[in-house]
């Protein structure tokens, strides 16, 4: 039987788990406390997703760049001392000619890639390889490997913090069992959303928009929500942080939106209900997901309590991948039959064709 997203999605939890049960071998040493992170696509997003769980444990700033514009356009900060470049199947071409124009520099500064397949272009340009535990997934729309580069890079972050003498060994062991206990509850999540979508799947195949608004951590779920809804669903689709929303796009909502509200345990959530509270006036279709639990019927609530802000986006992500999937196939998108198979080799964005099932 041909996978599907949803065989991927089905695996996650006990690939997560694989991988928390290496570490801390399976993480690197990085050294550095000023990273550049090149990436496209849901790697850029997985990159997003992890980036305030690392500057909040470690003593380590990120800077995140799409790798065709960084080689272009920007210029290399003086202080730079890790390159990191994310490619699940080490075929992106922009993220290895960019690596490779930083090489020509000759720097002297460590380059690494986080990739499931080390015997990829991408892995002859660096000095380091990582391994993000996930082979290519068949489907080509990716979901596992998003939740595992998501957390391998947050692993970093936490090796990093035990390594910098910022965190104790016990702290070390309490974020490793918040992780496992959330990580095993992936597969009531998506049981969960399975009902949510067979709840309002009349309103998600009407909708012609779909918006994911967030704050803070959440950034990297909601531009991979919009990623992914592209991708599968093929409605316009947007994921942004609420800032963003409320100087401008907010003036084109009407009734026929569909919004969806990432909550998380975080101070800065008034903003989020105050915002869903106006727009409850002007969209029909509004619903939240949240870390924690909830009676209400538009609020899909993870159970999550114990998860702080910084760890949300691993978990946040599931269900989104979840509705995309479904959506699309209510939507008769037939998602097993590729489309723009040649595009990735005629825009030289990817180094060969997808091994696609």
């Amino acid at each position: 039987m041909k996978p599907t997203m949803m065989t991927y999605i089905n695996e996650e939890a006990d690939y997560l788990m694989n991988m928390l049960n290496n570490y801390p071998t399976s993480i690197p040493d990085i050294k550095g406390k000023e990273w550049l992170i090149l990436a496209t696509g849901s790697s850029i997003n997985a990159a997003y997703s992890a980036k305030y769980y690392i500057e909040h444990l470690t003593d380590v700033k990120i800077e995140i760049e799409e790798p065709f514009k960084f080689q272009y356009y920007e210029k290399l900060r003086s202080t730079t001392d890790t390159i990191i470049g994310i490619s699940q199947s080490g075929e992106s071409t922009s993220t290895i000619e960019a690596i490779k124009a930083l090489n020509s520099q000759k720097l002297g500064i460590e380059t690494f890639a986080l990739t499931g397949n080390d015997t990829s272009e991408i892995v002859q340009v660096v000095n380091h390889v990582v391994d993000i535990e996930v082979k290519e997934e068949r489907v080509g729309y990716v979901t596992k490997g998003f939740s595992l580069t998501t957390l391998k890079l947050m692993l970093i972050g936490l090796k990093t913090a035990v390594n910098q003498g910022l965190i104790t060994d016990e702290k070390e062991k309490q974020e490793l069992a918040e992780f496992r206990k959330a990580v095993s509850k992936i597969p009531a999540i998506i049981e969960k959303t399975n009902q949510f979508f067979e709840k309002w799947q009349d309103n998600f195949v009407k909708a012609s928009r779909f918006t994911a608004l967030g704050c803070g951590s959440v950034i990297g779920t909601a531009l991979e929500m919009q990623t992914k809804f592209c991708e599968t669903v093929r409605v316009p689709s947007q994921g942004m942080d609420i800032e963003v929303f409320m100087h401008g796009p907010y003036l084109e909502v009407n009734r026929n939106h569909q919004l969806f509200f990432i909550e998380t345990n975080s101070p800065v959530n008034d903003r989020l209900t105050r915002l869903l509270d106006y727009e409850s006036q002007y969209v029909d279709n509004l619903y939240t997901i949240t870390l924690n639990s909830s009676s209400d019927e538009r609020t899909l609530g993870l159970d999550l309590e114990f998860i702080d802000e910084y760890k949300a986006p691993l978990f946040t992500i599931v269900p989104f991948q979840v509705l995309a999937h479904h959506i699309a196939e209510k939507l008769g998108r037939n998602l097993p039959q590729r489309i723009y198979t040649d595009f990735g080799v005629a825009m030289q964005s990817k180094t060969k064709p997808g091994n696609y099932a």
